[in-house]
């Protein structure tokens, strides 16, 4: 059986990542890389996509995703708001709606043929259509029944309506995607067409692999937001490679076990849940020493935009805007070489370019909170 060490899948890691050098493609293939951008903070997904692409602004991710429609804006693994390729949306869809469905409390809970009727509102109600929630809230209410708009789904400090606990899921079953947006109010509408798929498990336990392999299939469940039952089936769908991860039993795919002959080198900002960190294991190893209590929150990666160097998270950092102008600071874990400091410089510039500002550095204490 073939040992792999940290650094070795740490640099093959982030050469798949794009966060070796630029890409030069272009922002479907990068989020298909990353098997999808976290995107419930779009200026996050807009900086995760921005930094892997050569001269890639958020003014070219808005246009990949609302002008050219080669990425869509949905709910992805673990129910969370992402980018993934339109022309993966139906394998996503596939896989996505076969994982096992929890049943909420009893007080809030819905039928299967509720649930059924409900998707089946939201995907008739969206048809040439571009609605914003309150508007989508009333004609599944007036499609389905009162006891759909009975307010019993706490929501920040308020009630939303019983049927939208089923949002996500209407998601992963292809009712909607988001649209482009009305003002400031967010808007949904009907998912692009194309033929069904039938593979989406197998198919997304590939992508996984190749992206953030070697893993288990409970380390894939945790990613995607499922049991470990359905991780396990989606496994068998692919022809896999065991292996071991300093001393640990994993997985890659059957043959891909080249690693890169040098340790990864180099300083990087990654935002707010960035794929990397996000499907990044074990958490252990990539938030080594006392990175595990600064930049994890309750042991979950991406409450913190990190500082990875050497591809390792060495910190956190913090970003403030105000008009064009960006401030940043930068929290190490430890002292950084000349050289460290002098691409952390670049790093920042390069923030400033995709966030289309003007950037400022300060190396100093994150006061800040998570996800603040």
């Amino acid at each position: 059986m073939i040992e792999l060490s940290w650094p070795q899948v740490s640099a093959r890691r982030l050469q798949r990542a794009g966060l070796v050098t630029p890409q030069g493609g272009g922002a479907e293939e990068t989020v298909a890389a990353m098997c999808g951008a976290h995107a419930q903070v779009m200026s996050a997904a807009e900086l995760s996509v921005g930094l892997r692409l050569d001269g890639f602004t958020r003014a070219h991710v808005r246009e990949a995703l609302w002008k050219e429609r080669g990425l869509v804006k949905t709910h992805g693994p673990r129910g969370t708001v992402h980018l993934l390729p339109a022309r993966d949306l139906p394998r996503w869809v596939n896989a996505l709606s076969s994982i096992p469905v929890k049943p909420g409390p009893a007080y809030m809970r819905m039928t299967d043929e509720q649930t059924d009727q409900v998707v089946a509102a939201v995907r008739d109600a969206l048809k040439g259509a571009e609605l914003t929630m309150d508007e989508l809230s009333e004609a599944v209410v007036a499609a389905t029944g009162p006891w759909a708009g009975d307010l019993v789904m706490p929501a920040f400090q308020t009630y939303w309506p019983r049927w939208r606990q089923v949002v996500h899921l209407a998601a992963h079953r292809g009712a909607f995607v988001f649209g482009a947006g009305r003002g400031r109010k967010v808007t949904y509408t009907a998912a692009p067409d194309a033929p069904p798929a039938t593979d989406g498990p197998a198919w997304l336990a590939r992508s996984f692999l190749w992206a953030y392999g070697p893993a288990t299939p409970a380390e894939f469940a945790q990613w995607a937001g499922g049991p470990v039952g359905w991780a396990n089936a989606a496994f068998q769908g692919v022809e896999l490679e065991e292996v071991r991860l300093a001393g640990r039993r994993a997985f890659v795919l059957a043959g891909d076990t080249a690693m890169p002959a040098e340790p990864p080198r180099g300083v990087r900002l990654l935002p707010y849940f960035d794929a990397y960190v996000v499907a990044g294991r074990p958490r252990e190893l990539l938030y080594a020493g006392d990175a595990a209590q600064r930049a994890l929150a309750g042991g979950q990666a991406g409450n913190f935009p990190v500082l990875l160097v050497d591809g390792n998270v060495a910190g956190v950092w913090h970003q403030r805007r105000s008009g064009s102008r960006i401030d940043i600071t930068v929290e190490p874990l430890r002292d950084l070489t000349r050289a460290q400091e002098e691409e952390l410089q670049e790093q920042v510039l390069r923030v400033g370019q995709v966030l289309e500002g003007r950037p400022r550095l300060t190396i100093g204490p994150v006061t800040v909170g998570p996800h603040a």
